[in-house]
């Protein structure tokens, strides 16, 4: 590897600072949003989720 590569390759490395606030930013707004889009299903299913964990430890109780 010649020292040309390997220095645009270490400008590269260094210039890279990850995520900033708006990425954040959009990925909560994201989240939310597909949260209020699945409200109902997603009630029913830990609902339902709650329910099997509370039949179950009865048995396990018992």
């Amino acid at each position: 590897m010649n020292k040309g590569n390997l220095k645009g390759f270490r400008n590269f490395l260094q210039e890279e600072e990850g995520m900033g606030t708006v990425e954040i930013i959009l990925i909560i707004v994201v989240l939310i949003g597909l949260v209020i889009i699945f409200k109902t299903q997603l009630r029913s299913l830990v609902e339902s989720v709650f329910e099997k964990i509370t039949k179950d430890s009865k048995t396990v109780m018992s």
